[in-house]
């Protein structure tokens, strides 16, 4: 009797410890550089379990729900644009850390294609001594530069995770919340939850493995836009300056279609 009590212990730990937990970030971001007063806010999640975390848009699996439901029904039930449009989302990615190999993989969908490659820049945090609360939890100041830009993240070791929203990850604790030193882009986590297992994500088209700077490349070749995070040391800088980088160079009219150096690294 007490053996069979250990064995349904064990069993129930081991079913605990391999739930999925997600955690609902509130992503507020600037996504046009030329339109400061342009702000866009949405969820995201971020689920985690022993072997690897996601990090979507919310928006987006409820939109994959309802095309799920569509096509199983033959486009009988059809589906209300209006509320396809209402959750149109700026977090057309997905990233996927792989814990065991310690591989990030950063997925974007294009047009009708999923582009992918392996982020492969460590992110240096500078951890401060300088504690607050966020909520109900202690947190603890860390600082970075990364794609760019000067971030600010408050984690906690109240929560047994070491991984935090978008690329984030690498400190002794959960990121309650991440920002810039601009302002454009922030993270802050919302609430948490334990799920059944991952979602699976609706993918149309063909997956398609690149180099990082070929995606930001393809993403503003076809839809006029780079990674959700802009891109702030690469920038195209007009489509018809694309276009013409297309050309072969004895019919450009201009040099001015290379990239535009900025300050910093990439995303």
């Amino acid at each position: 009797m007490k053996k069979l009590g250990i064995i349904t212990l064990a069993l129930f730990m081991q079913t605990a410890f391999a739930q999925t937990n997600r955690f609902v970030y509130q992503v507020t971001m600037k996504p046009d550089a030329s339109n400061k007063s342009d702000i866009k806010t949405e969820n995201a999640y971020l689920d985690i379990s022993p072997e690897k975390s996601v990090f979507y848009s919310e928006n987006r699996i409820k939109r994959d729900s309802i095309m799920q439901a569509t096509i199983q029904s033959g486009g009988a039930r059809g589906f209300n644009r209006d509320q396809m449009e209402s959750l149109r989302s700026n977090i057309n990615y997905s990233i996927e850390k792989d814990k065991k190999n310690q591989k990030t993989t950063f997925k974007d969908r294009i047009g009708r294609d999923v582009y992918t490659y392996e982020e492969d820049r460590p992110i240096n945090w500078k951890i401060s001594s300088e504690t607050t609360k966020i909520g109900e939890y202690k947190v603890q100041k860390a600082e970075t530069n990364f794609g760019g830009r000067k971030w600010t993240a408050w984690f906690t070791t109240d929560l047994p995770y070491q991984d935090g929203p978008y690329k984030f990850g690498g400190l002794p604790g959960l990121i309650i919340k991440v920002e810039d030193d601009k302002g454009e882009y922030s993270f802050d986590l919302m609430k948490n939850y334990k799920i059944s297992d991952f979602p699976t994500l609706n993918q149309f088209g063909n997956t398609i493995k690149v180099k990082k700077r070929r995606l930001y490349q393809t993403a503003e070749k076809i839809s006029g836009r780079s990674d959700v995070i802009h891109d702030s040391r690469w920038r195209w800088r007009s489509h018809e300056n694309w276009r013409r980088w297309r050309k072969p160079w004895w019919r450009r009219k201009s040099k001015s279609c290379r990239y535009e150096k900025k300050n910093g690294g990439e995303n």
